[in-house]
């Protein structure tokens, strides 16, 4: 009867060890690509796709033509300005000389009255999309945007417990871990188009002590200002603190 409890108490010990991981408080984070700001495509694209399919079977052909050329440039502006946004860093001071120069520039045609001229070129740029683009492409890019949100960006992530942190990698099963105590983690300044248009994301970066140039770092986390605060709150946790 000895020689079988002492067989027991490792595996209990294993065991219970493993229940306190699995209980013990925890963050994930997940980084995304640019993709995740590209909803508005889709959703404006869908709204468009409705709306020109109304203006098909209740406007007359004059009507609709107009109409039609209405939306495909407010479509087209929509995703040249995501464009944009997307591949275009504008942290912290950044973003508020671009309002403050857009701003301005807007005044300035304003004030030498441009701005007449300017909208009567719109009728004369003729822009037509029929529904059946705008459904297929906005349910092709809807599709793609869901799989790479739920499915591909979900490939790795960073899992922050107290006193380490794992980056797990479910595609080959591949796991590094790493002592909190010798990390540092900051929010990087915000980028305000997407910060808007991505709940709150943020780029964060973990910099590791004692190894001078490595950082990880872990782009566009959604709602980073709490996730940071999160993590914040767990490593000054004792591994030894928690039950």
């Amino acid at each position: 009867m000895t020689v079988q409890a002492l067989s027991n108490q490792p595996i209990d010990a294993t065991a219970t060890a493993a229940t306190h991981a699995v209980n013990s408080p925890q963050v994930k984070i997940y980084s995304h690509s640019t993709l995740l700001y590209w909803w508005p495509a889709w959703a404006f694209g869908f709204v468009v796709g409705m709306l020109n399919l109304g203006q098909e079977r209740f406007l007359s052909s004059d009507q609709h033509v107009n109409a039609n050329s209405a939306l495909g440039l407010s479509y087209i502006s929509v995703l040249l300005l995501l464009i944009i946004f997307t591949n275009v860093r504008l942290r912290g001071i950044k973003s508020v000389v671009v309002i403050l120069a857009v701003a301005f520039v807007a005044v300035l045609l304003a004030w030498l009255g441009w701005w007449g001229q300017i909208i009567s070129l719109i009728p004369y740029l003729s822009v037509q999309m029929n529904t059946g683009f705008y459904l297929v492409f906005s349910t092709a890019l809807f599709v793609i945007w869901m799989l790479m949100f739920f499915v591909f960006d979900r490939m790795t992530y960073w899992r922050i417990r107290p006193g380490q942190m794992t980056v797990e990698r479910i595609i080959g099963g591949g796991a590094e871990s790493i002592d909190t105590e010798a990390v540092r983690f900051q929010k990087l300044s915000s980028d305000l188009f997407r910060t808007v248009l991505g709940l709150g994301a943020g780029d964060l970066q973990a910099m590791i002590a004692g190894a001078p140039g490595t950082t990880l770092n872990m782009s566009n986390v959604l709602f980073a200002e709490r996730k940071v605060h999160e993590i914040e709150r767990l490593i000054a946790v004792k591994p030894d603190a928690v039950t």
